[in-house]
């Protein structure tokens, strides 16, 4: 597993790995057209830049600075909640700038959020802070700021055909964030049997193998299970992503079919951990 110090007084390791994808970001926003910034993504109704204009306004956010105004009109069909009426006045404010402008901004953000997090004391990171999991801290938010940015930077990516970040830091922490619910899609989504497990390996990128084990109804993480695994699904890290995160990439469409994803053993139970992977529901 990668490191995790939400718990210390200054989560040095989480803003390495936060501002190392930023940087990445910054990379990839570099070497873009303006067609590219109009790309559609895999987000309903955001094309690339709207998806970095998304990013700088919760930067913006954390950092105490003014949101955008409210847009006019609203009522997308993408937009379900407060949270997203919020993404959605950001991304609408800077919709009719050239990307290279929306970049330039983000640039100028980052090194401000840079030096803020490097300023920050303890105090600061203990900061209350309703989080996307629940009430918490400033650095449980910056915990929680990782994944957002690296499954958004691998949205753009995907978008614009430059595939990269697979196996960094910010990679791996995504991907151990999203391996916690791996038990609830075994056991409660999947109907993994009473007594069997069933074996995720993670390959391409970040590797990891972990297995889930159905015990008095509840399925939970083992070292060794009872009996030997009845399926093992082998998913590459950028197949686990997207069918994790929900998105609607051409992978996601038959992701065993295009290779991205291998079952062996219990092929239907197997299907049934693909076909229910989604844990940004």
């Amino acid at each position: 597993m990668s490191g995790d110090d939400i718990a210390t007084p200054v989560p040095i390791d989480t803003i390495a790995k936060l501002t190392s994808v930023w940087a990445s970001l910054t990379e990839v926003g570099g070497v873009l057209t303006e067609d590219d910034w109009k790309r559609p993504t895999d987000l309903p109704g955001w094309t690339v830049q709207d998806v970095l204009s998304h990013l700088i306004g919760t930067e913006r956010m954390l950092q105490g600075l003014d949101a955008a105004p409210a847009r006019d009109g609203g009522g997308e069909a993408h937009v379900r909640n407060p949270i997203g009426d919020f993404n959605e006045n950001e991304v609408a404010a800077r919709r009719d700038l050239p990307g290279a402008a929306v970049l330039a901004e983000w640039n100028g953000l980052v090194k401000l959020r840079t030096e803020t997090l490097a300023a920050g004391d303890a105090a600061y990171f203990a900061t209350p802070m309703a989080t996307p999991t629940g009430p918490g801290t400033l650095a449980d938010f910056l915990h929680i700021r990782v994944l957002d940015n690296w499954i958004h930077e691998q949205d753009i990516r995907r978008a614009v055909g430059h595939p990269g970040g697979l196996d960094t830091d910010a990679a791996a922490h995504t991907i151990d964030r999203l391996i916690r619910t791996i038990p609830i899609v075994v056991g409660k989504r999947a109907g993994c049997p009473d007594g069997q497990a069933v074996r995720i390996r993670i390959t391409g990128g970040v590797e990891r193998e972990v297995t889930c084990e159905v015990q008095d109804g509840r399925a939970r993480f083992v070292d060794e299970p009872t009996a030997a695994p009845v399926a093992t699904v082998t998913f590459s890290t950028e197949a686990f992503a997207v069918l994790a995160c929900g998105r609607a990439a051409d992978i996601a469409s038959d992701p065993v079919g295009t290779g991205a994803v291998s079952i062996d053993g219990d092929e239907s139970l197997g299907r049934r951990v693909v076909d229910n992977f989604n844990m940004m529901i």
